[in-house]
């Protein structure tokens, strides 16, 4: 048996497959599919101070390779979470971590602060994807300044049990100091990445396919871009614990997060089409890193950083069986040959 446990700071967690935010609904959704006790923990959607509508639809678009959102954070608010969702997630012994999200450093630290105050809450996810509404609408995440101010107020207000996460963006000029930043002001850990901005036209009505025009991409197209942003930022905080999120959709992707130096990963996109992935991940996790001979999940956590590159003088490249039965189709085909 492999030991897929794993900590999130003080939090430790049975498995590394948790559910992306915003993804699994209200968690009621993905119960109908198996038990959320299965989950290293459940992430909810970003919960905001008060309800909101979201943006005009349509705000969901497909394309060849992952989806583009723009959701707008829609949600009853954080009266609504408290009484009505939180109370049954409680019941599902999964760990809960609350994403957190507001337009102003109050908002934050007051959802947080409202939310941390259930011991059913384990962890907040600090959304800094959300608009600053005094800062012309730019993205708190954008800045290393504005992020780590939210962070900090988020910290001050929040249990020292229940770690802090700060979810970042890749589409900024530099996300390592972005995270070195939030790490100084308080956050336990990272989770990487958030979507990407993105764009799609209908070729049909000539027109942006999004209401609000362009969104965010997430799904496959992005997890190269994940996983260059989880290994840049565990060189640079290699005891900081991540959270590795984009494209995960199989027990090979999320391996390709750890060994980039993501302590769990976070599953989105995927559950769209198959609310199953969670457990089959991880069954599938611990499956590849047995084949590998790794007895501990803790073990292959930024493995890729402790191996020498492809190529590189020295390195013995992996020895591939042949499929059987490849000896015996060669030795026909040079009789065959043979004049």
């Amino acid at each position: 048996m492999t030991d897929l446990t794993t900590r999130l700071g003080t939090l430790e967690l049975a498995n590394p497959v948790l559910t992306a935010a915003g993804c699994g609904g209200t968690g009621r959704e993905l119960a109908r599919f198996f038990d959320l006790a299965r989950l290293g923990a459940f992430t909810t959607t970003s919960v905001m101070l008060r309800p909101r509508a979201g943006r005009p639809t349509p705000r969901v678009a497909e394309t060849p390779s992952g989806v583009l959102t723009a959701m707008g954070l829609p949600g009853p608010g954080v009266d609504s979470f408290l009484e009505t969702d939180l109370p049954w997630l409680a019941e599902q012994q999964v760990p809960v971590i609350v994403s957190v999200a507001g337009h102003s450093l109050e908002e934050y630290a007051e959802v947080a602060r409202r939310a941390q105050e259930s011991p059913a809450v384990a962890a907040v996810e600090v959304n800094l994807a959300a608009p600053n509404v005094e800062d012309r609408g730019r993205m708190f995440g954008r800045l290393p300044g504005p992020a780590a101010d939210v962070v900090r107020a988020v910290r001050a207000v929040t249990r020292r049990d229940a770690p802090v996460l700060a979810k970042l963006a890749p589409d900024v000029s530099d996300l390592v100091t972005i995270a070195l930043a939030c790490v100084d002001a308080g956050a336990d850990g990272l989770s990487l990445i958030n979507t990407m901005a993105g764009l799609a036209i209908d070729p049909h009505t000539l027109r942006p396919t999004l209401a609000g025009v362009s969104g965010g991409l997430s799904g496959p197209a992005i997890r190269p871009v994940a996983l260059r942003c989880v290994y840049e930022v565990h060189a640079a905080l290699p005891g900081t614990p991540i959270v590795g999120i984009g494209g995960v959709a199989t027990g090979l992707d999320a391996l390709e997060f750890v060994l980039a130096g993501a302590s769990a990963v976070a599953v989105g996109t995927t559950l769209f089409h198959d609310p199953t992935a969670g457990p089959r991940i991880a069954r599938e996790l611990e499956e590849a890193l047995s084949a590998r001979r790794i007895g501990r999940l803790a073990d292959a956590v930024g493995l890729a950083h402790r191996l020498p590159p492809q190529g590189h003088v020295g390195h013995v490249p992996p020895q591939i069986s042949p499929p059987p039965g490849a000896d015996e189709r060669r030795t026909e085909e040079s009789k065959e040959k043979l004049p």
